[in-house]
């Protein structure tokens, strides 16, 4: 078990706590929940075109999101920089602001 405390999913069987579980989520996916990219598709491919930085590093979709992270993303001559503050697997489409703060 790690000693930081975050959003954890319980995994149960048969109704006996086991362990807990961080929430993480791919970067592709994140992107696309929280509805800064459209659609996971566009997602992958700026993340192939090396336009998506975490924390300061390239990143590849598949890697992992947690509370806390910085994104920067280039989309055209505009660069959007972001905290993440929630990693949510699904969320409504009001809700999705929520999920970071921008960075200025």
């Amino acid at each position: 078990f790690s000693s930081r405390r975050r959003h954890t999913r319980y995994i149960s069987v048969t109704g006996v706590q086991t362990c807990a579980l961080p929430i993480c989520s791919t970067l592709d996916k994140y992107l696309k929940v929280s509805r800064i990219i459209k659609r996971r598709t566009v997602a992958n491919e700026a993340c192939d075109a090396g336009k998506v930085l975490v924390n300061g590093k390239v990143a590849r979709a598949s890697t992992k999101i947690n509370e806390g992270d910085r994104i920067d993303l280039t989309l055209g001559e505009r660069t959007v920089s972001v905290e993440v503050v929630s990693v949510k697997e699904t969320v409504r489409k009001e809700d999705a602001v929520t999920l970071y703060k921008p960075i200025s």
